[in-house]
């Protein structure tokens, strides 16, 4: 695994120095790994309650992203997934409370106890009255330990912003205590991990996992879950995972809750937003009341693959905690979810155009020729994605197969005639294939269209529609043969298709000519240098694998085969 280090043991607090970097309201301690509020008072009589937090490493955002107004007043960090010292958060507790005393949010875990709640008594014992609230909300833990017990994971960011509201508001330690321990008693969360992480001075993961598994009931420190199991699409983990947290909270119809959907250091804002959705989906058909809901990565592993999902039972006093303003960095708002609501139509289609017309002679032998086109776009994804990969963004493969889904999707009135047909394939390819593909595609088959509607489609027509397509992609793309394109093998397949027919080559045979062309140009593309698009980014380490786009030309020309006559 590589990263973006200097030396292992330098990890800490090079990284908190960027943090407060960046951060005008922070302040790194110089002789400690404590991240304080810039705005603490230096007179400790003048302090309200404070909020410490903190632990090992690897969490970030957490702890130091949420010191601000608001939140906490300290955050102390460990080595990478170790506590840390007594004497640091000794040196915290000194450096924010005063007389009205200081609440420490602790994660359970040995080491963070036994360090945090040594440092309370030391502050005790010099006249600061230090409190703690130990966060068990790992309800993966349920059958195996008493709730006690319970690892502290990413329900605690929930519990610092409840007591930072409150503390913030002025109440006693003992009234933020008593918020703050029941927002911890009624948030539950349980993670996944596709994948391990990998400690900067281990350098090695901390576990391994099969192409095919996954690990249910992670920590948060790099370690195992507590069962492993085959890799399932994302519905069906969300579902797993609430289906837990909601018995264990006891959670049912009627119940107003908070959602966190938190990543793990390896998951894109992608992956998190679709747990999101089926998160807010399963909550709601259950008949429970989402008030709130935020997707982020809020306390993570290093860069682990994977997430957890927190729910936390509000009321409208927990929910004003919540909602009340912090200037911690790491904070990521109000989290108001969206009332639950269908996808907007883009427009029912004119009363008109839903009329079918007679088809013309030949048609139903263009339809199966293009469901032949979609159903080889299809087998061919893995292929196109792989080659894509080479010398591309991967996307082409599976922006193909949204494309043959498009074209089995049109309906019966879009294949009357020829020009209505490449019209219809072409809108439907705009709307399905994202990047390059769909516009290319849309335009050469409006641009064929229009040849096609000048009178009778004959072989001739076809072909001169092709070359007219392949003229009107060279002119959006700007792309010439050579250039390491799709052009690469439309060129010469559109150019033999017309030259021999006009020789007076049999339709089928020219055809056959015609494909062969467009074959052994896709294949020269392997010995080209790019000169456009993503690939021209890699230069000479393109070379060898040919591009995918001109890959994919060969395929609906096969395709097309066995309709040509």
């Amino acid at each position: 695994m590589k990263k973006l280090v200097n030396a292992p043991k330098a990890v800490v607090r090079e990284m908190l120095e960027g943090f407060v970097a960046l951060a005008p309201g922070q302040v790194l301690l110089e002789e400690e790994t404590v991240v304080v509020r810039s705005d603490t008072p230096a007179d400790a009589s003048q302090r309200g309650v404070a909020v410490l937090s903190g632990g090992g490493s690897g969490h970030e955002p957490a702890h130091a992203g949420y010191v601000g107004a608001g939140m906490l007043d300290a955050a102390v960090a460990g080595d990478v997934f170790t506590s840390p010292s007594t004497d640091a958060v000794l040196a915290a507790i000194r450096e924010v409370a005063g007389p009205a005393g200081a609440l420490l949010v602790v994660k359970n875990y040995t080491g963070d106890r036994l360090n945090f709640g040594l440092a309370a008594e030391l502050a005790r014992a010099e006249g600061i009255p230090v409190e703690v609230v130990v966060v068990a909300d790992d309800v993966a833990l349920r059958d195996t330990v008493e709730p006690s017990r319970r690892r502290g994971i990413a329900g605690t960011v929930l519990v610092h912003k409840v007591a930072g509201a409150a503390a913030a508001a002025g109440l006693s330690l003992q009234e933020v205590v008593r918020e703050a321990q029941a927002a911890a008693s009624a948030v539950g969360t349980m993670g996944v991990a596709l994948g391990p992480c990998t400690v900067p001075a281990a350098g090695k993961p901390g576990f391994t996992l099969e192409a095919h598994e996954i690990e249910l009931g992670l920590g948060i420190h790099g370690e195992q879950g507590v069962r492993r199991v085959p890799l399932q699409p994302a519905d069906a983990l969300v579902d797993t995972l609430l289906a837990s947290i909601l018995e264990d909270q006891r959670l049912g119809a009627g119940e107003r809750v908070a959602l966190l959907v938190n990543g793990l250091g390896g998951t894109p804002p992608m992956e998190l937003a679709i747990v999101a959705r089926r998160a807010l989906a399963v909550l709601r058909e259950r008949g429970l009341q989402v008030e709130r809901a935020w997707t982020g990565t809020f306390l993570s592993a290093l860069e682990m693959p994977g997430c957890s999902l927190s729910v936390l039972k509000v009321d409208e006093a927990r929910l004003r905690w919540l909602d009340a303003p912090t200037a911690a960095p790491a904070w990521p708002g109000q989290g108001r979810a969206a009332n639950a609501r269908a996808p907007r139509p883009r427009g029912a289609p004119s009363k008109g155009a839903q009329v079918a017309a007679a088809r013309r002679p030949g048609m139903e032998r263009v339809h199966q020729a293009m469901l032949a086109v979609a159903s080889a776009f299809e087998a061919s994804e893995a292929r196109l994605t792989e080659l894509d990969s080479a010398a591309g963004d991967g996307d082409l493969g599976i922006s193909l197969s949204r494309g043959a889904a498009a074209i089995r999707a049109l309906p019966e009135d879009a294949w009357t005639a020829p020009a209505q047909a490449l019209t219809a394939v072409g809108q439907a390819l705009r709307r399905a294939i994202g990047g390059s593909s769909g516009p290319f595609y849309a335009t050469a088959l409006l641009r064929a269209a229009r040849r096609l509607s000048e009178g009778e489609p004959t072989a001739s027509a076809w072909a001169d529609a092709f070359v007219l397509a392949v003229d009107a992609i060279a002119e959006l793309g700007g792309a010439r043969p050579g250039d390491r394109t799709m052009l690469d093998a439309l060129r010469p397949a559109a150019g033999a298709f017309a030259r021999e027919l006009a020789s007076g080559r049999p339709t089928a045979d020219a055809w056959a000519i015609a494909v062969r062309e467009g074959e052994q140009g896709a294949e020269a593309t392997a010995r080209m240098t790019p000169r456009l698009g993503r690939a021209s980014y890699l230069g000479a380490r393109a070379v060898g694998v040919p591009d995918a786009g001109a890959a994919a030309v060969v395929v609906w020309l096969k395709a097309l085969t066995p309709f040509v006559h």
